[in-house]
């Protein structure tokens, strides 16, 4: 009957998108972007990438953060690193880890348009697992630009989400974009580092996609 190949296609079209999704992801994400940008002399600032197992986050030293993107986050005096990362709203929020992922938050993130948020994070020191990066001034500043371009202005100012954050040393502020399949908080990072003529993948929705630039 019919209906019952309709249904047998729509099964079948369902479990070919993820395993579709994870080869052109794969793929892409071994393709890489401004190779050629990252061994100038003048690369005397230091960025990092740091990543929880599902959201990666570029950390800036407070010392080389510009004022339009510092003012108005909250910060303490004895934190000198300050993380940015870019999510789904929910997904952000109810998944910090993978043992947290639910398959409706993921269904609505991945496809359902959704408010976004920015996850700024303060440290008092770095780590021994955060990727070190080398940067130019120039390059530099065009990060702290995309990731400024990236907060959702009220009446001109960051809007703080109150009473959310996962510790004492970080909280969550409006951003702009919806998330999706396409637009994950991973390749909000790597875009972040593609426009700022960083080393980068042509795309990737995972982590491992831009880390793996900087082994």
């Amino acid at each position: 009957m019919k209906w019952i190949k309709r249904i047998f296609k729509l099964i079948a079209y369902i479990l070919a998108f993820p395993i579709i999704y994870g080869i052109v992801a794969i793929i892409l994400s071994n393709i890489t972007v401004n190779d050629n940008l990252n061994t100038n002399p003048t690369n005397n600032k230091t960025i990092y990438l740091v990543t929880n197992g599902v959201h990666l986050d570029v950390v800036i030293p407070k010392k080389n953060i510009n004022s339009s993107l510092i003012e108005e986050l909250i910060t303490n005096n004895d934190e000198d690193y300050i993380a940015f990362g870019w999510g789904d709203e929910n997904f952000f929020i109810n998944t910090p880890t993978w043992g947290d992922l639910t398959f409706s938050n993921a269904f609505k993130a991945m496809f359902l348009k959704s408010s976004t948020l920015m996850h700024v994070t303060r440290y008092k020191q770095k780590t021994k697992t955060w990727i070190k990066v080398n940067i130019s001034e120039d390059q530099l500043n065009k990060l702290n630009t995309f990731i400024l371009n990236s907060f959702k202005l009220e009446n001109n100012k960051k809007v703080v989400i109150p009473n959310v954050s996962y510790a004492s040393n970080d909280n969550f502020y409006k951003a702009k974009g919806s998330y999706s399949c396409l637009k994950t908080c991973n390749s909000w990072t790597n875009i972040a580092f593609k426009s700022s003529g960083l080393k980068a993948a042509y795309w990737t929705p995972f982590d491992f996609g831009l880390l793996n630039k900087y082994d």
